[in-house]
């Protein structure tokens, strides 16, 4: 399973109360987002992660914000399917490889990216997607470093979505947009699948972004 490809988005899902993780997951499936990051910021994750492995079947569920080989260990055996990390080290690394399960360690930097490759890690989390260089970034990596795929995290919404999913070496976007703040207070599930529906628009404008690029490196003109 590559973890790119299973959907344009994938929710960063911070759950306070393991009693809203499946609402909540069955909200964003409905939604047509399938994969869903739990991070591992709140004491009630692994039990949301557990409770949306066990009731969602229809749910991807993966794990977030993983920095350390006992979190993986625990990540895996409440359900989780893939693993992300915000950074890596060769000890998480060899932890998250071992673990049976896909994971996107988290890169940053041009020297981070070839270090994964020499290792044979292609597909990576790059954090913090917008101060770390934004679309501009990834494009300058896509030439030298071809064979990197990411999934661009942190400072991402419906706005500049498009363009980082235009990119080559972008496979998905992490984003918390279809997770407003007093949607989950009130546990409005039915907005939340409302919002998550625009992940179709979003990989529309993908590709028409993706096409306008084309007509320009051919010579076109825009009036």
């Amino acid at each position: 399973m590559s973890v790119l490809d299973l959907a344009p988005v994938v929710p960063v899902v911070v759950i306070e109360d393991a009693s809203d993780a499946v609402p909540l997951a069955r909200a964003l499936v409905a939604g047509g987002l399938p994969a869903i990051e739990v991070t591992l910021r709140t004491p009630a994750a692994l039990e949301a992660i557990r409770a949306i492995a066990d009731g969602v079947p229809d749910a991807v569920v993966g794990a977030g914000t993983v920095v350390t080989p006992d979190q993986v260990t625990e990540c895996v055996r409440a359900g989780a399917r893939f693993l992300v990390s915000p950074g890596w080290t060769d000890v998480l690394l060899d932890a998250m490889r071992a673990s049976g399960v896909p994971f996107l360690p988290g890169v940053s930097t041009a020297s981070e990216v070839v270090a994964l490759l020499e290792r044979g890690v292609r597909e990576m989390k790059f954090f913090p997607a917008q101060t770390a260089g934004g679309t501009a970034y990834l494009k300058s990596l896509a030439g030298p470093l071809p064979q990197a795929r990411f999934c661009p995290t942190g400072g991402i919404g419906v706005a500049n979505a498009p363009e980082y999913l235009s990119l080559p070496n972008v496979g998905c976007v992490g984003g918390t947009w279809m997770l407003p703040a007093d949607a989950l207070a009130a546990r409005d599930w039915a907005r939340i699948e409302e919002l998550a529906r625009d992940w179709a628009r979003i990989e529309e404008l993908a590709r028409a972004a993706a096409g306008l690029k084309d007509f320009r490196d051919a010579g076109g003109t825009c009036r």
